[in-house]
């Protein structure tokens, strides 16, 4: 049968990313207690596609992720999962992203009932000029972690009471490969730095002390990013990050926002 994607292209254009996207597919992660389970994950994948090429291959792409799968390493081994799309589209460039949701059992403060909380994660894994003196490997850790903020000038100027807001804090890191950084951890670490924590179950003790502890710990959006970021800076493991703290107003209709990259 004709291969229409390696017909010739003459527009001249080198394609930095093709492939597809919003591919359900398992993924297996390992849990800081070393027990692996498998979730559902929303999968990007693509590679580098000349200028004289017409197209990619599509089904390429899940035959790999298949592959790995089918050899329990679909998560265990995002850059051979990579190195392997490479190479079976003939490419330079390969990049894939599992986006997915991962469940922390989580006790209330005071009553120490246990509930799961859900939080939005992501492995990205970027391969560069395979085959080529200069080839590099980057694996990207994402996580996206609700929090409470009550504001400090709220508290000040008022005679009573302190308006307070969800804040969504994105962190994503980079770390030296010979090491490991557990979702879990990470997750407490940016939970540690916010004027309280969420959790997924409160009786009525749980929320008077998340209430107080809130109250007793003002912070500004800054605050928070910049608690988070000393948090990153002192891990020897993480390489570069990026924090993204986005925090809903509950007195505008607006949000308070900031952002910091470094490394």
């Amino acid at each position: 049968m004709k291969d229409v994607q390696n017909l010739e292209d003459s527009r001249g254009i080198n394609i930095q990313k093709v492939g597809i996207k919003n591919l359900d597919f398992p993924l297996i992660i390992q849990r800081k207690n070393k027990e692996d389970i498998v979730v559902s994950a929303k999968v990007t994948a693509g590679v580098s596609l000349p200028a004289h090429y017409k197209g990619t291959h599509m089904s390429r792409f899940v035959e790999t992720l298949n592959d790995w799968r089918n050899k329990k390493l679909i998560g265990v081994d995002i850059q051979g999962c990579v190195q392997s799309m490479v190479e079976r589209l003939n490419a330079k460039s390969g990049y894939l992203k599992f986006k997915f949701k991962y469940f922390i059992d989580k006790s209330s403060p005071v009553t120490n009932i246990t509930a799961p909380m859900c939080y939005d994660c992501a492995f990205e894994g970027v391969l560069e000029n395979y085959g080529e003196e200069d080839e590099n490997y980057t694996f990207y850790l994402s996580v996206k972690v609700p929090v409470t903020t009550l504001c400090p000038c709220s508290k000040e100027i008022s005679e009573y009471g302190a308006h307070n807001q969800r804040a969504i804090v994105k962190v994503k890191i980079t770390y030296d490969e010979n090491e490991h950084i557990w979702i879990e951890d990470l997750v407490k670490t940016i939970e540690s730095c916010a004027s309280c924590e969420l959790y997924p179950l409160l009786k009525r003790e749980d929320e008077k002390f998340v209430t107080e502890k809130a109250y007793d710990n003002p912070k500004f959006v800054e605050d928070l990013l910049r608690d988070v970021v000393l948090k990153l800076r002192n891990n020897d493991v993480i390489d570069s990050f990026e924090v993204d703290c986005e925090a809903y107003e509950s007195i505008h209709n607006h949000s308070a926002w900031a952002f910091q990259s470094e490394g």
